[in-house]
């Protein structure tokens, strides 16, 4: 079963990589596009990697998340929710994450997917991060429906709509989506994958 899943997930990400090399070569052909400066110690960018749209969100605080405003970090972007068993076993291993590794340039980002938004939505998920002790940043909707357009411009970046969670992404420092997993992972399996990324 693991390694069927291993399969799909490669078959996910080489299928997005072939739907999007030829775009991307177009890109580059043109003069006003440079191609980006590789932070230093990072590795080579996959073929296959995607530019993350960019998007501006609510944290459960109030205040507003602009993504780009996180460029030269490594962003673990995870689609969630509260009620979602998988995605709530997930958040121990992020909470270790995060305490670990955010001095090595680390944000975990968690944009949560609620069954209708309303004045209450907020403090109602501001509790669970309580009752949970999450420490990274818990995004929702500024007004209604933001996270379901972000979640959809995001399933339009990697070629298949997002219709499960949990959803995690990672984003290198420049800004591009270089891996994706489809269901809950350990702390392992996410360390493992983001390590070439972190600095020492």
């Amino acid at each position: 079963m693991i390694k069927m899943k291993w399969i799909f997930f490669f078959s996910l990400f080489v299928a997005i990589g072939c739907g999007q090399k030829e775009k991307m070569k177009l890109a580059l052909k043109s003069a006003e596009i440079q191609k980006p400066v590789q932070f230093e110690g990072q590795p080579e960018r996959p073929d296959y990697a995607i530019k993350a749209p960019d998007f501006t969100l609510r944290t459960v605080q109030g205040d507003l998340f602009k993504l780009s405003d996180y460029k030269g970090k490594v962003v673990l972007l995870n689609f969630w929710g509260t009620w979602c068993g998988p995605c709530i076993r997930e958040i121990p291993d992020f909470n270790n994450l995060h305490e670990k590794y955010q001095k090595n340039g680390l944000e975990i980002v968690g944009v949560t997917l609620e069954y209708g938004f309303n004045d209450e939505t907020p403090k109602r998920i501001l509790e669970f991060m309580e009752n949970w002790k999450i420490e990274y940043n818990i995004l929702t909707d500024i007004k209604s429906y933001e996270t379901q357009k972000v979640t959809s411009d995001y399933g339009r970046a990697i070629g298949q709509p997002i219709t499960g969670i949990p959803t995690t992404l990672i984003i290198d420092r420049e800004g591009y989506i270089v891996k994706g997993y489809i269901g809950p992972r350990t702390e392992e399996i996410f360390y493992q994958d983001l390590k070439p990324y972190l600095s020492s």
